[in-house]
């Protein structure tokens, strides 16, 4: 039982220069001396747990640094990606030409190479895992964290950004990559790390995916998504995993975005325990709400893990700010049952990040001071 608020967040942080390059050299398919690419790896991923637990962050990932991005570096663990795909925009923005047309002009639309569905889905290797969860755990091991957790693709998520060429149904494509991206999450689990899914799906699903559905059809896809994930964590306990939802890391419109309350049902159907979701983003604010007001499809185990602070802008928000943030859920669902968390990744893909690298531990610390602030409160209170 925890005796405060434990701080965490999404997952992706800053890559250097020298890692977004080396990163980028490998996807053009240029040959890296594996021993050259391995100590550069190792050495941005003790630099940047080093800096999460300096900054106060109790549950610490590895930055995501070796992934060119959170969707895409499966193509490189499980068979049938090869090609690329068009860019669909979301509906938000496709709402506002002009506006996009200036993201896109400004460098705020990353551009990496998004590999289609082309042949039979089966698990390839699980030797890039090995080398980030050897190069994790040295780091845990020479810093010292209270905790750490290792990201990971969920199915939906890969089907939303790499469509499917080869599979008669969408059901048999998701399957598949269910099955195939099994043995990375028992791996995770097995290395003594919480898996984190990132599983965007269930909500930028809406406005992207699935944005000419009904309601009542979109609901009944995402529940799909939800029970293959479920299927593909079989033999991994609940209280391990934890699952990001987010409306898309971008600033933007967010017009579109399906609401928390409608959703909820389906996510609180998901066999991950911990949930971490935006309510920094100003159109997401008002989400906590829906916990009070929906609280009976909440089970007893879940552990909330709400954005406290934004990931998409340059605002170091305030600790007192922080601290209400966190206090919202906690008087919904009890104190021992939330952490302090991020809306989302900070570099989401390599070389892109609206965040200037030396703000992102800024926020990081505020995030810290502001879960030190609401855990005095509510133990003190008590």
């Amino acid at each position: 039982m925890p005796d405060r608020i434990l701080t965490t967040h999404v997952g992706s942080l800053p890559r250097s220069r020298e890692v977004t390059d080396l990163i980028f050299a490998q996807e053009r398919g240029e040959f890296i001396e594996p021993a050259d690419f391995d100590r550069v790896i190792g050495e941005a991923v003790d630099a940047c747990v080093a800096r999460q637990v300096e900054s106060g962050v109790d549950l610490v990932s590895d930055g995501e640094m070796s992934k060119i991005s959170y969707a895409t570096y499966i193509k490189d663990r499980i068979t049938g990606f090869d090609g690329d795909s068009p860019r669909t925009p979301p509906a938000d923005l496709e709402a506002f030409p002009s506006f996009l047309e200036r993201q896109a002009r400004g460098g705020g639309t990353p551009t990496y190479r998004r590999p289609r569905c082309v042949g039979e889905i089966h698990p390839r290797t699980l030797a890039p895992l090995d080398e980030d969860v050897a190069h994790l755990k040295h780091a845990i091991a020479a810093h010292k964290p209270n905790g750490a957790f290792m990201n990971a693709a969920s199915p939906g998520v890969i089907a939303l950004f790499q469509p499917n060429d080869f599979y008669p149904t969408q059901d048999a494509y998701l399957e598949a990559l269910a099955e195939a991206m099994r043995p990375e999450y028992e791996a995770i689990v097995a290395a003594g790390f919480i898996l984190q899914l990132d599983s965007p799906d269930l909500g930028l699903g809406r406005h992207m995916m699935y944005k000419d559905r009904s309601e009542p059809e979109y609901l009944q896809l995402i529940e799909r998504h939800v029970d293959v994930l479920n299927h593909a964590l079989r033999n991994v306990p609940g209280d391990r995993v934890r699952m990001h939802v987010c409306w898309g890391n971008y600033e933007g419109p967010h017009h579109c975005d399906v609401e928390m309350g409608t959703i909820l049902p389906v996510l609180m159907k998901a066999k991950p325990q911990g949930l971490l979701f935006e309510t920094a983003n100003p159109r997401h604010q008002h989400d906590w709400t829906y916990f009070r007001d929906m609280l009976s499809v909440v089970p007893e185990d879940r552990v909330l893990i709400p954005g406290v602070i934004d990931s998409t802008t340059n605002f170091i928000e305030h600790p007192q700010v922080v601290a209400l943030r966190i206090q919202q859920f906690a008087d919904i669902v009890g104190r021992e049952r939330v952490q302090a968390g991020t809306d989302c990744g900070f570099s989401t893909f390599a070389g892109y990040g609206a965040v200037d690298p030396e703000i992102v531990y800024a926020k990081l610390a505020t995030l810290a001071e502001g879960a030190a602030i609401a855990s005095e409160r509510m133990w003190k209170a008590a």
